[in-house]
């Protein structure tokens, strides 16, 4: 005959699952969610960034190319304008690996990152007089918001 709490007669409790309770049973498994994917606005989303990412690549590049055979009025200055663009570009590369993967964490950088350069490239375009550079920035950054906000990407990003 078992007593109140499920045990036999007799058997004492131990005091700390008097005081705290009994443990907690294990859970069973989750399921496995079916692996639906990304949809096809995020992939396109992430090769965007990537293009990026690439074309900040090349420019740390040339820069450092330019430092290293140019004469520039200050090395620190030049070599630091490198670092900040190999870090922006790594940046990018990140965020595009992780908007390929549907990352949660991924879309808000990316977001963010893209007005930035909206807002470089609008300056370039029509404050600098530099329209060549500007306006396919200004191109890549209208894609990429757009992608990132059509409904599929949205409600691929909410799920997870």
């Amino acid at each position: 005959m078992s007593g109140q709490d499920g045990q036999t007669p007799g058997r004492r409790r131990p005091r700390a699952e008097g005081l705290l309770g009994k443990a907690a049973q294990p859970t069973a498994p989750r399921p496995a969610r079916p692996g639906t994917g990304a949809p096809t606005a995020v992939r396109r989303a992430a090769l965007v960034v990537a293009v990026e990412a690439l074309a900040l690549t090349a420019l740390a590049l040339t820069l450092l190319v330019l430092t290293l055979t140019g004469s520039p009025d200050s090395v620190g200055r030049a070599l630091a304008e490198v670092v900040y663009v190999g870090l922006g570009a790594a940046l990018l590369a990140a965020a595009a690996v992780g908007l390929w993967r549907v990352s949660g964490w991924a879309r808000g950088p990316v977001i963010v990152l893209q007005i930035l350069l909206g807002l470089l490239a609008y300056n370039a375009a029509f404050e600098a007089q530099q329209p060549l550079i500007g306006l396919p920035v200004l191109a890549l950054v209208a894609t990429e918001l757009w992608l990132l906000a059509t409904p599929e990407a949205r409600l691929a990003f909410f799920e997870r």
